[in-house]
């Protein structure tokens, strides 16, 4: 199955990946932010496939506007919903990706400390908007 993506189509996937490493770094995560930050997009870096490709575009930065981090959840939560609808309906085998990229970034943004109850709560509402759509 051939995937057509927009423009729009993948800035909504590139805010939704980077902006839920982002929303981790600024919702106070274990030990520095900038380590979070850091290994999430590391893991976002190793993705494969089409959105391995998305990831990796050479493109403007991804903004993120918010002053807080309810400011970035209220980008970041409904871009990663958006961005699995979106996959499903064109091919579930690449939203299924996506949703392992988004994991896997979170995953390695949070390993290194023990994970806090309000870490723990922004990596179920990033779950949570991942499985929405």
């Amino acid at each position: 199955m051939s995937i057509t993506l927009t423009d729009q189509n993948k800035i909504t996937l590139r805010t939704a990946a980077y902006g839920a490493v982002t929303l981790l770094a600024a919702a106070g995560a274990a030990g520095s932010p900038h380590k979070v930050a850091t290994e999430g997009s590391i893991a976002l870096a190793s993705a494969t496939g089409l959105v391995g490709h998305v990831l990796a575009e050479k493109s403007k930065p991804v903004k993120l506007k918010g002053k807080s981090v309810a400011g970035i959840a209220d980008h970041v939560l409904p871009a990663l919903t958006e961005a699995m609808s979106l996959l499903k309906k064109q091919d579930p085998a690449e939203a299924d990706n996506f949703r392992g990229t988004v994991i896997l970034a979170i995953e390695t943004a949070t390993h290194r400390g023990e994970s806090s109850p309000i870490m723990a709560d922004m990596v179920r509402k990033i779950t949570a908007a991942l499985d929405a759509a």
